[in-house]
């Protein structure tokens, strides 16, 4: 009796130490993940074929709609339009510009998460032949969104342009609770699929209602 009681008192022991070591791992990986949120745009200038711009946001759709009209790229697409809270204005505002720019604009409507995003816009970057993108989506969300985005197109080239939404500011995240929780949550989805693409699992996220490509209609 004795016997078995050490051995499980060994046990246990072994489990919480690496449960404590786990923990440990977990919080410098969240450190280092807050840490490299990006502060600023590295490229700013440089052309691509499209610009794609993640739905669920505050700004994005604006920045993806002020790049387009700059210039900076070919075409602007929407991805994961049925999820996007900005779209109504979108269109507004796309309308009122130059029917040239009105006609560079494609809304995807079938992904449902980030995966589904790297899936829409792989089909239709093939579609269209384009080799190159400028990625448009929150900083917290920019790993995550580079890691699928990577994935899904291995061969073509992705410029990251963040945008950088009041509710998250990288100096003091630690001091706002909701902040904190933006980071372990996104930091923990990130974790996620990098293991899923280890495991080479799918990432669905890819609704079966609608598809990409589909044109800027009234």
């Amino acid at each position: 009796m004795i016997g078995l009681l050490r051995r499980a008192l060994k046990i246990g022991g072994l489990s919480v130490a690496s449960l404590i070591a786990a923990a440990a791992v977990w919080s410098a990986g969240l450190v280092w993940f807050a840490a490299t949120v990006p502060d600023r745009v590295e490229d700013p200038s440089s052309r691509t074929d499209a610009i794609v711009v993640l739905t669920g946001g505050s700004r994005r759709l604006g920045v993806g709609l002020s790049l387009l009209m700059q210039g900076q790229a070919r075409k602007l697409f929407v991805s994961g339009v049925h999820r996007g809270v900005d779209v109504t204005e979108l269109l507004r505002v796309a309308r009122q510009s130059p029917a040239e720019v009105e006609c560079c604009i494609v809304l995807g409507y079938s992904a449902d998460n980030t995966a589904g995003n790297a899936t829409e816009t792989a089909r239709w970057m093939t579609e269209q032949g384009y080799r190159s993108l400028r990625l448009v989506t929150a900083s917290y969300h920019m790993r995550r969104s580079l890691l699928e985005f990577q994935h899904a197109m291995p061969g073509v080239a992705v410029i990251p342009h963040p945008v950088f939404p009041d509710m998250f500011q990288p100096g003091d995240w630690w001091t706002r609770s909701n902040s904190v929780w933006l980071v372990v949550a996104e930091y923990t989805k990130y974790l996620a699929a990098r293991l899923r693409i280890a495991l080479g699992l799918p990432g669905h996220g890819v609704l079966g209602r609608g598809g990409a490509g589909e044109g800027l209609e009234p």
